[in-house]
């Protein structure tokens, strides 16, 4: 049960949900018997898996822009879209960062960014920010 809420929070804090999956992975850190790599390795799948599915809204989500109740104005998405474009696909490097990292993986499948680059990217980005809360934690 302990990994399920650890994968769950994580995978919730890729998508476009207001969630935080740090907390957990330290508060497992301190208070779980399983192993440090056990639980980065658990995050890091259902972060990844997350941004996976911003992706795949991202590939699909162009059908809907005409809409009344669609999020997103014409001119924002011309405006990511034309950030995406700049930056290029190394901005899926930023894919952990809070508030900017979901859309950018979002904006990468609108722009059908080619996904098995963008799994690569993404996951050492994710993959990264784990690994560097278990360092600092390990450091305490």
């Amino acid at each position: 049960m302990t990994l399920l809420i650890l994968f769950l929070s994580a995978f919730g804090a890729a998508t476009l949900l207001p969630l935080q999956s740090e907390a957990v992975l330290l508060g497992l850190l301190v208070n779980s018997s399983y192993s440090a790599f056990t639980l980065i390795a658990v995050a890091s799948v259902g972060n990844i898996l997350g941004s996976c599915v911003n992706w795949y809204l991202g590939l699909r989500i162009e059908q809907y822009k005409g809409r009344k109740w669609f999020p997103v104005s014409e001119q924002q998405m011309q405006k990511a879209q034309r950030s995406y474009q700049k930056y290029g696909y190394w901005s899926l490097l930023l894919s952990w960062v809070p508030m900017i990292g979901d859309p950018i993986t979002l904006i990468a499948g609108l722009l059908k960014e080619n996904f098995a680059r963008f799994l690569l990217i993404v996951s050492i980005a994710k993959i990264g920010r784990y690994l560097f809360i278990y360092m600092a934690y390990s450091m305490i």
